[in-house]
């Protein structure tokens, strides 16, 4: 079995290096190893090296991703790739990083010159020099959706309706009547673009015959106009995990828009938003509230009742307690995300002050006054006043 190499080993980085550096670093890499700077018998050495340091890239510029491999190594991301290594059509969502890298040129034309053909932009050439046959990778799609405060912290489901296109039943997806064929474009053979040698750049444009298809349909399918998708509506059973956030996403695997011409279908990213708590306030995955304590039971002691996610509970308030200080109930948080156990809740006591006073109760205080007189300041006040004999001495 190969042993994969060290991500930031590849891209010759070290662990404390930011966007700006991974970026820079990749991008000396791209270069170097681009095809029409090897010789021909170091061609399959680069196009290796580029996989390779793609991957790399990929995993750091994602800081969720990024997380998981600093603490689990490959084993925490491996999944994130198809059995037998990283696969560019799938994995590699930084296209908009290749492009700026690459000042803005045909990137479709670099990374066919490694082997991968136009299906990672969404078309279908398998190796470089085959003949494209029309189909697309759908559009992925972002769907909303905002949950309550507790389902974020324990996981939910939810139904939800999403309007996509899939492809038509009528033609397959093929967008061509029932016994007819789609043909291959006479002006680009197939290939959806023409190209122009332009020095050390190819320049690419879209085929005007074909649109960039590659394709032409004489006879369209009925159902479909020929465009091979239909729109519906479609119902899903959504379970959101434990210990989401507002910002989380979720990825619904080929539940985008369907393929152009029977390709693969997008992905469906599901966008969090948590609704705010009238209680609770969250710092990742610890919770924290504010519970009111009466002035007799902050100093002589008592009970309190205090809300949790899971319920109410009593807490014991030690003689003494000075308004501002913080209990921890541990394990009474939200579910890490990726990872066991819980956060912790934080309570911090507020001594309510009464505003309305019976003409009992201010006796009673005026005379607690008069006994306590300046030996009745607690430990706050005496520092206070202390800090204030030093300041004007």
């Amino acid at each position: 079995m190969t042993t994969k190499r060290d991500y930031y080993e590849i891209l010759g980085i070290s662990k404390t290096a930011g966007a700006d550096e991974i970026k820079k670093a990749y991008r000396n890499l791209a270069l170097k190893y681009h095809p029409d700077r090897v010789q021909a018998d170091k061609k399959k050495e680069a196009e290796e090296k580029f996989k390779e340091m793609s991957e790399a890239y990929e995993i750091l510029m994602d800081p969720q991703k990024k997380a998981v491999y600093d603490q689990y190594g490959h084993a925490g991301v491996d999944q994130s790739f198809r059995p037998g290594g990283f696969d560019m059509r799938q994995d590699f969502h930084h296209f908009d990083d290749l492009k700026d890298i690459f000042g803005g040129f045909d990137i479709s034309e670099l990374l066919r010159g490694f082997g991968f053909g136009e299906d990672i932009f969404g078309g279908s050439y398998e190796t470089a020099g085959t003949r494209r046959s029309g189909t697309g990778r759908g559009r992925d799609l972002e769907y909303e959706i905002e949950i309550n405060f507790e389902d974020a912290a324990s996981g939910a489901a939810r139904t939800i309706a999403v309007p996509r296109s899939e492809a038509c039943g009528g033609c397959g997806g093929t967008g061509a009547k029932s016994g007819s064929k789609v043909e291959r474009c006479p002006a680009c053979g197939g290939r959806g673009k023409v190209a122009q040698s332009s020095g050390f750049f190819n320049i690419v444009r879209t085929c005007d015959r074909c649109g960039g298809e590659g394709a032409i349909i004489k006879t369209p399918c009925p159902a479909c106009g020929g465009r091979g998708r239909v729109k519906v509506k479609e119902k899903l059973e959504v379970k959101i995990p434990a210990g989401v956030d507002s910002g989380s996403r979720i990825r619904l695997q080929g539940k985008g828009e369907a393929g152009s011409r029977g390709g693969r279908a997008g992905d469906l990213y599901l966008l969090i938003h948590v609704k705010p708590h009238e209680i609770f306030e969250r710092h990742e995955s610890d919770i924290y509230c504010e519970v009111p304590v009466s002035f007799a039971t902050a100093v002589l002691g008592g009970e309190v009742e205090v809300p949790t996610l899971e319920g109410k509970i009593t807490m014991k308030i030690p003689a003494g307690t000075q308004g501002g200080r913080t209990f921890r109930l541990r394990g009474k948080g939200i579910a890490h995300l990726h990872d066991y156990g819980k956060g912790d809740e934080l309570v911090r006591v507020q001594i309510d002050v009464p505003t309305e006073l019976s003409s009992e109760q201010k006796r009673a205080l005026k005379e607690y006054a008069k006994v306590s007189g300046d030996d009745g300041k607690g430990p706050l006040s005496r520092l206070f006043v202390e800090k204030m004999r030093r300041l004007f001495r």
